[in-house]
C-alpha cells in the first residue's frame, strides 16, 4: 500500500480490481480542511482514461510491474508480434493496446513491455525515433514568414507537422511522447 501522496506520473496501482497508471497528478490544498489529490489515470486493461480524486492520507495498493525489452516485428491481423531480446520468446498483443501510438511503430524497433503477473499490460516507447518523409505537401515559394510549417506522412503512415524545407526522402527524428518533429537528420 502507497499513500495517495506518492502518486506520480508512471505509477501504476490497482483499486477495485482494475490495473491504473498516473497520467497526470495533482496536490490541491483548500483554504480549510485537508488536501485534496487529483490525478488522471489510465485504465491498463480498458485503455480508457479518468480522473480520480482522494482525500489527502488514503492510500492505494502499488503493483511490481515488470518490464522487457523486446525488438517490434511485424504485424498480423490485429495482432502485433515482438521478440523478447533475452529469451527470444514472441509475444503477441493486440494492436489496440497501442491506440494511436501503433503508428510509430516500425520493424526492428526496440521498445520496454510491461507486465503484471504474466499479463502485457503497458509499454513504454523510446523517447525519440528516426523516420522517412513519404509523402510531403508542396512549398509555397515566398511563404517564409511567421515559421511556416507544413504536413508530412512518415513511413509508418502517420501525420506529422515540420517546417517548409523538409521534403520527401529526408530523415526526421520525432519526439515520442509529444508527436513533435525536433530536427532533420538528413535530406536526399
Amino acid at each position: 500500500m502507497i499513500d495517495v501522496n506518492q502518486l506520480r506520473k508512471g505509477t501504476t496501482f490497482t483499486r477495485d480490481g482494475e490495473l491504473f497508471k498516473v497520467l497526470d497528478y495533482q496536490h490541491i490544498k483548500s483554504g480549510r480542511g485537508g488536501a485534496t489529490i487529483r490525478v488522471q489515470v489510465r485504465n491498463l486493461r480498458t485503455g480508457a482514461t479518468r480522473e480520480m480524486t482522494f482525500p489527502s492520507g488514503n492510500t492505494v495498493e502499488d503493483i511490481r510491474v515488470e518490464g522487457r525489452t523486446v525488438q517490434y516485428l511485424y504485424q498480423e491481423g490485429e495482432f502485433l508480434t515482438f521478440m523478447d531480446l533475452e529469451s527470444y520468446e514472441q509475444p503477441q498483443i493486440r494492436r489496440d493496446v497501442f491506440g494511436d501510438d501503433f503508428f510509430y511503430l516500425k520493424e526492428n524497433m526496440e521498445l520496454k513491455l510491461n507486465s503484471y503477473n504474466g499479463e502485457f499490460i503497458d509499454y513504454e516507447l523510446p523517447m525519440t525515433m528516426e523516420y522517412e518523409v513519404i509523402e510531403s505537401e508542396m512549398a509555397i515559394a515566398g511563404d517564409r514568414a511567421q515559421n511556416p510549417s507544413k504536413k508530412v506522412k512518415i513511413e509508418t503512415g502517420l501525420e506529422v507537422t515540420v517546417p517548409m524545407f523538409v521534403s520527401v526522402g529526408d530523415i526526421i527524428k520525432i519526439n515520442l511522447e509529444e508527436g513533435t518533429y525536433i530536427t532533420r537528420v538528413n535530406s536526399r
